[in-house]
């Protein structure tokens, strides 16, 4: 008796379980989880809740050539190293460098007795070396019986001169031989990111920028995410290393007193919405174009994606103000010119990629969770019949 009265109960709420689900699919689709929009919420969002004055733009033809040709000449106007090069000298002697300088004379000399054994004169040249004679702040030195010498801006050969001409009149065919035995004038300084940051000496040979970083062990990070701030005199320009090329007119001739920093800024971009790897990915190369960027995403995910509804979120530069715009760019990959097109449109940094659900996922994930919570009253049903 109370089996027959439990199974007509069951039997009058499964008559009602349709209609249940009908009300609770209708009412609770807005509310169940999902990874974000729709491509239909989108567009009403722009209409409806577009305080920040965002655009939708569907990427075409000619959208990535204007595109390309406005990056291309926000390019030309960036300063390149290129800009800062000058003619310097780094063979001529300044304040803090350490002189060598020998002074050579014969017959009669200020510096050694002019008398050899047995009183006899000897005529053998005969040297005078000062090892360390160090270069003031004012650049000048002070040598016995010739008085300071301003050497600053120099050459050795130069100072040579200078030296014998002090000497005249003074010693017998003196000659004279300066080396510079430290020198810190004539160096650069290599910092940051790199394995071996400290002072650098210059040599005749005409350092580069790219001399001066391999001389420093190399960049502790990829080319791709490091950036160079270069400093000479009051200027700085920073640029990333990977696009600097050996010999090229931004790998600058070193002159004394440069100062390379290298800094590892990586560029990325983020990849959201119904993908398989929803993650902030890095460039890891010197381009990167919308079609690599949503493969490197993992694509949209077939059971959950609206392929048609792929978003790349960007500020663009306004040409009126100055001021950052938001754009929403849609590419619709049912399309396979779309396929063409993305390879052309290139990602820039911090770029946020969206691949937007189906619009069927909702109800099909209401159908679900109803299932799930009803099938133990159908099983039961099964097995009281």
């Amino acid at each position: 008796m109370r089996i027959t009265a439990f199974r007509q109960t069951f039997l009058s709420r499964g008559r009602t379980l349709p209609a249940l689900s009908a009300l609770v699919l209708l009412g609770g689709c807005a509310s169940l989880p999902s990874s974000g929009p729709t491509a239909g919420e989108i567009s009403r969002g722009f209409k409806d809740q577009n305080e920040i004055g965002f655009k939708i733009v569907e990427i075409d033809g000619p959208l990535v050539a204007e595109i390309a040709d406005r990056d291309a000449a926000a390019d030309a106007a960036l300063p390149t190293l290129a800009s800062l090069a000058q003619e310097g000298r780094n063979d001529v002697v300044g304040p803090g460098d350490v002189l060598t300088i020998g002074i050579y004379e014969v017959g009669v000399s200020l510096f050694n007795s002019s008398i050899g054994g047995g009183g006899l004169l000897d005529p053998s040249a005969r040297p005078q070396t000062f090892p360390e004679v160090v270069v003031d702040h004012t650049g000048s030195i002070k040598l016995p019986y010739i008085g300071r010498l301003h050497v600053a801006g120099h050459t050795t050969s130069e100072i040579q001169g200078m030296v014998e001409q002090g000497l005249k009149g003074k010693s017998q065919s003196p000659q004279a031989l300066v080396v510079i035995k430290s020198g810190i004038s004539s160096t650069v300084y290599v910092a940051g990111d790199v394995h071996q940051p400290g002072r650098y000496n210059l040599s005749l040979q005409r350092e580069r920028l790219l001399d001066a970083i391999a001389l420093a062990g190399g960049a502790t990070n990829t080319a791709e995410d490091t950036v160079v701030r270069f400093n000479r005199g009051d200027h700085w320009i920073e640029e990333r290393l990977g696009r600097i090329r050996s010999g090229a007119a931004d790998d600058l001739v070193l002159t004394p007193g440069d100062r390379v920093e290298l800094i590892r800024r990586p560029r990325s971009f983020i990849a959201l919405g119904a993908t398989s790897k929803v993650s902030q990915i890095p460039f890891e190369t010197g381009d990167l174009s919308l079609a690599e960027a949503v493969a490197r995403a993992g694509g949209p995910t077939d059971a959950v994606a609206d392929p048609s509804a792929v978003f790349l979120f960007r500020y663009d530069p306004a040409a009126q103000n100055g001021h950052e715009r938001p754009v929403i760019y849609r590419l619709n990959m049912l399309q396979p010119a779309s396929y063409f097109l993305s390879q052309r449109f290139a990602i820039r940094d911090k770029d946020v990629i969206y691949i937007a659900n189906a619009a069927a996922n909702r109800p099909a994930k209401m159908v679900n969770i109803i299932n799930q919570l009803f099938s133990p009253f159908v099983t039961a049903r099964a097995l009281t019949r």
